[in-house]
Order: C-alpha cells, then sequence, then structure tokens
C-alpha cells in the first residue's frame, strides 16, 4: 500500500498570506503546521514513509524537501501544474515503477480532519475492500450543513456491506450544487461531500487512464528511472502536452467501472476559502463570533476575522463580518462571505502587471 498527498495546488483563495513561492499547502493557517505536514502526520504509522509520495510542483520541491528531512518520505516533482488527472496519473506510474501493481491512498494536502482516528479507519477499510482491483472508492464525506461550496456524490440506496463495513455505490456525481439542492441533498441522505480522496490499484488507474487519456498514458508508460536527467526531460516534454484536467472529470465520470462511497463522518473541511478557514477555526472565536490572529484588536465587531502577519497591530472597530488579513506588503479587506471571490483580486493584479504580489 502507498499512500499518495497531492501537494502541487496554487492556493490563490488564500492570497495575501499564500504566493506562488508559499502556496496554501505550504502555510501554517491552521495550527502551528504547514498544511502538508498535517496531513503527513494524520496518516502517518498507516505505511512506512518510504510508501507515502508527495507530488509537488517543481518550484515547490526544495522547500518540502526541507520540510520532510529527516524522513524517509518520497517527494515527486511535476514540472508544472495541470489539475489532478496528471498528478494522480504520474503517482500510479511511480508506484508501478517502484512496487507492481499495489493499492493507492491518493488525498489532497491542504484539507483539514478534525477527527483522526475515523478518518484513518475509514481509510484502511477502503484499501481493504479495493484490494481485488474490480473497483474504485471514494471517501464519501457525510455531510453536515446544506454546502453549496463543494462537489456532492449521489449513491444507490441499498446499502453493501463486508467484513462489517458499510457502503454504497455510486450513481452520480454532481458538481457545485444550488442552495436549494444542497438542501434536498442534506434533508434526503444518501448524498455525500466529494473530498477528492480515492483509494484503488496503481493497475486500476492506469488503465483506467489507457482508456479515457491514452496519450497521456502511453507517455506514461515511457517514464523510466525516475531520478534521471532523461526522466526530467521525458516528463517536462510530456506535460508540455496535456492539458489540465480534474481526476473528476477525466476518469470518475466517465468510467466503466463501480466507483463505491465509503461514508465518513470525520470533521472533514476542504478550507477552501477565508471564510471556510474562518469556520474551521470556530473554537478560537469569541462570544461575538470574531477571530483574531496575531497583533490584532476587534471592537464592537461581530462575525469578522483578522489575521496580523505584517509585523503591526491591525484594529477593526464597529464591523460586522470582515474579512482582514495584513501581511508585509499587501493588505486584504473583504466581505468574509465573499472570500471565495478572491481569484478576482489575482485577476486585478495580473491586470494591472503586479507579479511581485502574486
Amino acid at each position: 500500500m502507498y499512500v499518495v498527498i497531492m501537494a502541487g495546488g496554487s492556493g490563490t483563495r488564500f492570497w495575501p498570506v499564500s504566493r506562488k513561492a508559499r502556496p496554501k499547502q505550504l502555510l501554517s493557517i491552521i495550527g502551528d503546521q504547514p498544511m502538508v505536514k498535517a496531513t503527513y502526520e494524520r496518516i502517518k504509522g498507516l505505511v512506512p514513509d518510504s510508501r507515502i509520495i508527495l507530488v509537488v510542483g517543481r518550484e515547490h520541491f526544495d522547500e518540502t524537501s526541507r520540510l520532510f528531512s529527516g524522513t524517509e518520505v518520497r517527494i515527486l516533482a511535476e514540472p508544472q501544474g495541470k489539475n489532478t488527472a496528471p498528478c494522480i496519473g504520474l503517482a500510479a506510474r511511480y508506484v508501478e515503477y517502484l512496487a507492481g501493481n499495489a493499492p493507492m491512498v491518493i488525498l489532497p494536502a491542504d484539507h483539514f480532519v478534525a477527527r483522526p482516528a475515523v478518518f484513518r479507519t475509514a481509510l484502511m477499510h477502503a484499501v481493504s475492500l479495493s484490494a481485488d482491483d474490480r473497483a474504485i472508492f471514494t471517501l464519501g464525506i457525510v455531510p453536515t450543513r446544506p454546502e453549496t461550496g463543494y462537489g456532492y456524490i449521489e449513491t444507490d440506496p441499498v446499502e453493501r456491506n463486508a467484513d462489517g463495513v458499510a457502503f454504497h455505490r455510486a450513481k452520480r456525481f454532481v458538481e457545485k450544487p444550488p442552495l436549494h439542492k444542497a438542501e434536498e441533498y442534506l434533508l434526503g441522505g444518501g448524498t455525500y461531500w466529494n473530498a477528492g480522496i480515492f483509494i484503488a490499484t496503481s493497475s486500476l488507474l492506469l488503465a483506467e487512464f489507457s482508456e479515457h487519456m491514452p496519450a497521456f498514458h502511453s507517455g506514461l508508460t515511457g517514464l523510466t528511472g525516475f531520478d534521471s536527467d532523461e526522466h526530467a526531460q521525458r516528463l517536462a516534454s510530456l506535460y508540455e502536452g496535456i492539458d489540465g484536467i480534474s481526476f473528476d472529470y477525466a476518469i470518475m465520470e466517465k468510467t466503466g467501472r463501480t466507483v463505491y462511497v465509503l461514508p465518513c463522518d470525520c470533521g472533514w473541511s476542504d478550507v477552501g476559502s477565508w471564510y471556510s478557514l474562518y469556520e474551521t477555526r470556530r473554537a478560537e472565536q469569541d462570544e461575538a463570533g470574531n477571530l483574531a490572529e496575531g497583533d490584532a484588536m476587534l471592537i464592537d465587531c461581530r462575525g469578522s476575522f483578522v489575521m496580523a502577519r505584517g509585523n503591526r497591530h491591525v484594529a477593526a472597530l464597529g464591523v460586522k463580518g470582515i474579512l482582514i488579513v495584513d501581511t508585509e506588503d499587501a493588505v486584504l479587506v473583504a466581505d468574509l462571505e465573499k472570500t471565495q471571490e478572491v481569484r478576482k483580486v489575482i485577476s486585478g493584479l495580473k491586470d494591472r502587471c503586479l507579479n511581485k504580489l502574486l
């Protein structure tokens, strides 16, 4: 069994704290560890470190290597970000190169789990169930609210059971639904949040890429000697010739194989926006729902989040539902509930050629 941690995202929704050189997964925004290190700690011990593979962007290889110095974790660099499908395909080929056919657990580096023991148990159940090479398993997060920022998985109501573990067959993957549909999912049951966590064997995954991304798969088969200069050149050439596409779009929505969903109620969050981070850190909020980090002061405020990381004092007075993020060279002030739109700021900076702030 191998665990693959996808750590190649850009994290633009956490500007101005996250930048190209230091994306979300390398930041400490929940607790005192970078998110990729917290993810590693969450699964540490399920397999030896030598069977944990971090897939990172080439520009973040050195910093990630420093974070994991003293461990035997393997770090695999992508020449450029092309979304999750190429990332998973490359990891599957690497596992095949290392060990032939082996079960793989694939998960993002930048999520939060409140109950890691529950999460680990669910992963191990899914690994056991997926070992026969016939199906892809995914964890379905039990929804706790009508969330419109997540994808969902609709499942067959018939419950299956193996070795005392209940799971369902997936019927359909649904992109972020409107509020009324999310409310319907919450009340009706049998529909789960899609956490982007997949469990399958390397052979099964490569067979899926052969069917649905044949040109990319052909390039993967030519990758050998992963530590050689020739490998780096071949990989760069392969990535130049493909479009970025998510694993959901490229494989999961097209596969003819059975996909099973194992329900998991582990206190999961994708921490996908400043508002999501504010919600995840609810235990740190005061009686008025305010969250302050660093040298920050909130007076007569409600439901606001101030993060002071710019070596100066930040004060907020009489505001409601406001986000203030202060760094050394930039300040973001936003409606806390509109922080999914921070990418508009990134676009504005690009339009103004302010690349030093990206």
